[in-house]
């Protein structure tokens, strides 16, 4: 497994309609890529927006940061939407899991 954790805060000036968009699109896109496990996103009380995906390894994180509309996607997303933004990789996610069954 690998996962990616984007944390950003918007712009206030943004068209948030584009955003919204523009977040749709990335996960279709997403979900079509082999590799793909899951993606949400939350946004706190604080407007910090968080986006979490799983994938299957780094070589599918590799092949997606390289999907052409998605690059296009990121670049408007510095350009226009972000104040700030951080992004952490992870290939070896410490896990603890709990179910009841």
């Amino acid at each position: 497994m690998y996962l990616t954790i984007l944390r950003y805060r918007k712009r206030k000036d943004i068209d948030d309609n584009a955003l919204t968009m523009d977040n749709l699109r990335i996960e279709k896109l997403a979900r079509g890529q082999p590799g793909f496990i899951s993606l949400k996103h939350f946004t706190s009380e604080d407007g910090e927006v968080v986006t979490i995906s799983e994938w299957a390894s780094e070589a599918a994180v590799h092949a997606w940061a390289s999907h052409p509309e998605h690059e296009a996607i990121r670049r408007r997303g510095r350009n226009a939407y972000f104040a700030d933004y951080a992004l952490y990789l992870s290939d070896r996610p410490r896990v603890h899991k709990f179910g009841r069954s």
